[in-house]
């Protein structure tokens, strides 16, 4: 077990999870290696992951191909085949760690098809597929919080299935993804679900905002532009937990957790770090509370391990100051909403593009064998 800074931070609660999968990581026992000697307790994957996996991987999954596209598949079916036996494998190796953290970590995630993104039915649907094809407890079904999935993150929650809810950018938005968690869980209690095998974290964006502000602030020039720089995400992220504070401590919650509910953990992500002229570990070292999740890929994860430097608690009683940032950038012209705006649409569309890419090259592959 590694003594560096990723065992401190998981001494101190923070939950660490791989911001990536592939079919080699399974086979050559890669994912193993690092749940034993780098503190890996969950694992998330998106389309940008899987379109990298398998168009880098190709030979890892040359036979399943062949045999996919000889019964006769399409496409789609091909790759959700080819995907949900990898979060299936991987869910068989992280279970050790859901047994032993019982049912918090040793998660993994898969999303719903992107293009479902403001498709309330088609999510509810697909969620409900996945969780029944995937078929292992530990399993987190991905779902976007763009207004059409907050409907879809209450139906999915109710039938007790558990959620990773992802691409939040905005506080008001994750507050509206709480709501949309708690109705989840009041209706599966009426349905007589036990709740407390019903989880979920509620992964927040994190880098692509400072990419966005500083680039803004870049483009001003001024003295309180450069001041500013590098400020946003870590302010962004904080309030967010300030939130999660505030409703963990109402009344409303307390009802719920005397019925058995797990609280919605907020998770990290996008903690890779695009600027150089950033601490590479910066989205980690400067996020660190107990009972939250950091997903990060790895490269993150050995930089920490490597040069990372433990601080402690980061996070708790940084409400004012990060509100106090978000003042200096509307001053500027820089407007929360708007951002948060922007990249939602943004994080829509990549994820798509990335799938589109990934259903080219399996469809080329598929070709090829016929």
């Amino acid at each position: 077990m590694s003594t560096t800074a990723l065992q401190e931070l998981t001494d101190a609660g923070v939950s660490i999870w791989l911001d990536d999968l592939s079919r080699s990581r399974l086979t050559s026992g890669s994912l193993a290696a690092l749940v034993r000697d780098k503190c890996v307790r969950g694992v998330t994957s998106n389309p940008s992951i899987f379109e990298s996996a398998i168009s880098k991987g190709a030979a890892d999954y040359a036979a399943d191909l062949k045999d996919l596209a000889k019964q006769g598949l399409d496409v789609d079916q091909v790759i959700q085949r080819l995907t949900t036996d990898d979060v299936r494998n991987a869910c068989e190796v992280m279970l050790p760690v859901y047994q032993s953290s019982r049912g918090v970590d040793g998660r993994v995630s898969i999303e719903v098809d992107p293009r479902l993104g403001h498709d309330t039915d088609g999510t509810i649907q697909q969620a409900r597929e996945l969780w029944d094809l995937i078929d292992q407890p530990n399993l987190l079904i991905k779902i976007p919080a763009t207004l059409e999935g907050l409907p879809a993150i209450t139906a999915t929650i109710a039938r007790g299935i558990s959620v990773n809810v992802t691409l939040i950018f905005a506080v008001d938005r994750y507050e509206a993804v709480v709501a949309a968690y708690e109705e989840g869980l009041r209706q599966a209690a009426a349905a007589g679900i036990d709740l407390s095998g019903i989880h979920s974290v509620a992964s927040f964006f994190v880098s692509r905002v400072d990419s966005e502000v500083d680039k803004q602030l870049d483009a001003l020039g001024t003295d309180e532009a450069k001041a500013l720089r590098g400020k946003a995400a870590l302010a962004n992220a904080r309030l967010a937990w300030a939130a999660f504070e505030r409703r963990t401590a109402s009344d409303e919650w307390a009802a719920l957790a005397a019925l058995g509910a797990n609280a919605q953990r907020p998770l990290w992500a996008s903690t890779g770090v695009k600027d150089p002229a950033y601490d590479d570990t910066r989205y980690v070292i400067d996020l660190a509370v107990r009972n939250c999740v950091n997903t990060m890929p790895e490269g993150t994860l050995d930089a920490v391990d490597d040069h990372g430097r433990f601080k402690g608690d980061t996070v708790s009683g940084t409400a004012t100051e990060s509100a106090a940032v978000w003042a200096g950038l509307s001053a500027l012209g820089i407007e929360q909403a708007a951002v948060c705006s922007h990249l939602e649409i943004d994080g829509v569309k990549k994820f798509i593009d990335a799938w589109e890419e990934l259903r080219s090259t399996v469809q080329a592959a598929m070709d090829l064998i016929s």
